[in-house]
């Protein structure tokens, strides 16, 4: 188990806001060298001077990297970079992500391809560049992020939902591989989180989504989750999964069986009627 963070190096992927940037601070004020990856150079520099004013040890390591992770060849040139400069990363968080949610009939089929290569590739690219130094060091922590919609098909979210089932699939098969090199690997199932990104979705969704929505419980604040990553490091555990009602419905998908769809059915069937009722109040 990991008790000390000093002198440990953290790379964060999407690390200049919302998950990403919180669990960067979290790692930082454990002490953690920490170097954020995202896109925009603006918003790195932004964060890093945040960062910078968390960190508790004298020597601190904190940077910033603009790069495009769906980009395999710019992925594996900075995580060279990284390893030639800073040594290789003990922990790698794949924080980058997107969604757009609407209907499947409706939504452009180059949605569904740009939400793989981030949410996806933009998590399989960082892990390939990253795994041969922490192979042959024999140790490192991976982490992957999916969302309630990578277990629970979520109304209104499949282009989303289906790059979240992928990352689900790839991090079991990681888990039980790399256990051999001694990496361990772990599956973060976050809930609807108070981000930039959530309050993008809004204008998108679908109206049957938003009443979904309203019966949900409030959205998270991204230092939860941050904080349950950092016990997760500590304490080597896979499943990272919020407490209420993420642990609650991922509980009930795993034990209901063929039972979920019926379930899943009798909701959407309450949400339609609450919609319904809302159109006839407001003619």
């Amino acid at each position: 188990m990991v008790k000390n963070f000093t002198g440990k190096l953290a790379v964060i992927t999407g690390g200049s806001s919302g998950i990403g940037f919180a669990t960067a601070r979290s790692m930082v004020q454990e002490g953690a060298d920490v170097i954020i990856l995202a896109r925009r150079s603006e918003q790195l520099s932004e964060a890093v001077k945040k960062l910078n004013s968390a960190v508790i040890q004298p020597h601190q390591r904190i940077s910033s990297i603009s790069v495009d992770v769906t980009n395999y060849d710019a992925t594996q040139d900075t995580f060279s970079y990284i390893e030639t400069n800073f040594g290789p990363p003990d922990f790698l968080v794949n924080s980058a992500g997107a969604t757009r949610p609407g209907m499947f009939t409706e939504l452009d089929v180059t949605f569904f391809r740009d939400l793989m290569d981030i949410n996806y590739f933009g998590t399989l690219y960082p892990i390939k560049a990253v795994l041969p130094g922490m192979i042959k060091r024999g140790s490192g922590h991976i982490i992957l992020i999916s969302s309630i919609a990578g277990f629970l098909g979520a109304f209104g979210y499949s282009a989303y939902g289906a790059t979240k089932y992928a990352v689900v699939g790839l991090a079991d098969v990681l888990r039980v591989e790399l256990k051999q090199h001694n990496i361990q690997v772990s599956l973060v199932y976050p809930p609807d989180t108070n981000t930039p990104q959530l309050l993008g979705e809004e204008p998108f969704k679908p109206p049957l989504t938003k009443t979904l929505a309203e019966s949900n419980a409030k959205a998270v604040e991204p230092e939860l989750i941050s904080d349950l990553i950092v016990n997760a490091i500590k304490k080597h555990k896979y499943l990272v999964i919020p407490p209420g009602d993420t642990q609650l419905l991922y509980g009930l998908v795993s034990t209901l069986g063929l039972l979920r769809y019926p379930l899943m059915d009798m909701v959407i069937a309450d949400a339609v009627r609450k919609l319904n009722r809302k159109n006839r109040q407001g003619k």
